[in-house]
């Protein structure tokens, strides 16, 4: 009984080492919840955190596994950071098509038609005109802050994949660990940075 208790108790040790070591998912985390080009960047995130965990579990057990465990749990963050950015694109997206800019336009369109063809109305009408000017302005600006968001996650997704990449060099030991963490730490950074900047487009 004393045997069989200890390997219990082995069993159980190495249990909460695989589950300690296994990537996390962020809560709620389900790209099918958003949509494109968002989805896609959520699903190659996922793909690139599963793929590096698979290497790191493949490296001996030793000091470099752990200082790979300890980068990849800041890569982890990244993963995280994206899926905030990839849902608060997808709300910009989805505020701009509640806004149908062009609908708006066709408004537009009909406001200044009514104010030209009745001179004596302009006044009444104006209101109306630049209220409807000042959506169109909004749409476009929250246009432009979707493409400038997408254009600079795709280019962290870039990053990503490439240090996903270079993660298999670096756990047997034939690249610099201490260049690795660094280049992990600004692209984590800079996710960071973008978050912020799109949760503040979406406060305005």
């Amino acid at each position: 009984m004393e045997w069989y208790a200890i390997g219990v108790g082995v069993l159980i040790g190495i249990a909460v080492l695989v589950l300690m070591r296994r990537p996390r998912a962020s809560p709620g985390f389900d790209p099918f919840t958003v949509g494109e080009p968002w989805r896609q960047f959520a699903q190659r995130a996922q793909r690139s955190a599963s793929k590096l965990h698979t290497t790191i579990d493949a490296t001996p057990d030793g000091p470099l596994k752990n200082r790979m465990l300890t980068i990849a749990t800041r890569l982890d963050e990244g993963l995280h950071e994206t899926w905030t950015i990839a849902r608060r694109g997808h709300q910009i997206d989805d505020t701009i098509r509640r806004l149908d800019p062009v609908s708006l336009r066709s408004q537009l369109t009909t406001l200044e038609a009514r104010t030209a063809a009745s001179p004596e109305s302009a006044d009444d009408l104006e209101a109306a005109i630049e209220s409807v000017r000042s959506q169109l302005e909004t749409t476009d600006r929250l246009k432009s802050e979707s493409a400038r968001t997408a254009d600079r996650l795709r280019l962290t997704q870039t990053r990503l994949d490439e240090l996903v990449s270079r993660a298999a060099e670096v756990s047997i030991g034939a690249g610099d660990t201490d260049a690795y963490e660094h280049d992990v730490d600004d692209l984590v950074i800079e996710l960071e940075a973008l978050r912020l900047a799109v949760e503040e487009t979406n406060r305005q």
